[in-house]
């Protein structure tokens, strides 16, 4: 029996029993990745808040049945056999993602989200951000949006579309896919 460091494909599940111990793990097509836990930031903290903040108040004001909005390294299971399973920094799950029991006992939501929002530590790397990116897509996701404090910058990943770059003296819009919201993005980086 292979010990769990020679193993080459993981599940979710092997992920979710994995020991808590100072490491951020997710899977990609069912390998491993791993890193030392980012030790999280005012600003980091503040960014996701704000994001938060319109999501949800967008998020009410929509007709029912809606999605939720979640933040705080919330759990996706983005597809399986071969598993990949990751944290995001803020989500919107829309309904029919919200519906599926996932049939375990974790906080992961079975499916993608409608709109993902990584906001970039001073660990990511670009390889590994670019991963999360397009497994997102790859997924069904229809919005990433990448937040860089460093270089006050969002930008917007859409499947077959070419990246778009906003500086913090423009507005992002979750149209078509979360139509209605307008989201300074001055606001996030101040």
């Amino acid at each position: 029996m292979s010990s769990v460091l020679e193993q080459t494909t993981f599940t979710t599940e092997q992920l979710l029993a994995m020991p808590d111990d100072g490491m951020e793990r997710w899977l990609i097509d069912g390998e491993l990745r791993e890193k030392p836990m980012t030790v999280r930031n005012r600003i980091h903290s503040e960014i996701t808040a704000i994001v938060t903040y319109y999501l949800v108040n967008w998020n009410r004001g929509r007709p029912e049945p809606r999605g939720k909005v979640s933040n705080g390294e919330v759990g996706f299971r983005l597809g399986r056999n071969p598993d990949s399973t990751v944290g995001v920094d803020v989500a919107y799950a829309p309904p029919e993602v919200v519906r599926i029991d996932s049939g375990d006992e974790t906080t992961l939501y079975e499916g993608a989200p409608l709109l993902a929002v990584e906001v970039l530590s001073p660990n990511d790397t670009q390889q590994q951000t670019s991963e999360k990116v397009r497994k997102y897509l790859e997924a069904g996701t229809k919005l990433v949006w990448v937040i860089d404090p460093e270089y006050p910058t969002l930008t917007v990943y859409e499947a077959g579309k070419l990246p778009i770059l906003y500086n913090s003296q423009q507005t992002v819009s979750g149209d078509p896919y979360l139509p209605g919201l307008i989201v300074p993005v001055g606001e996030l980086l101040q």
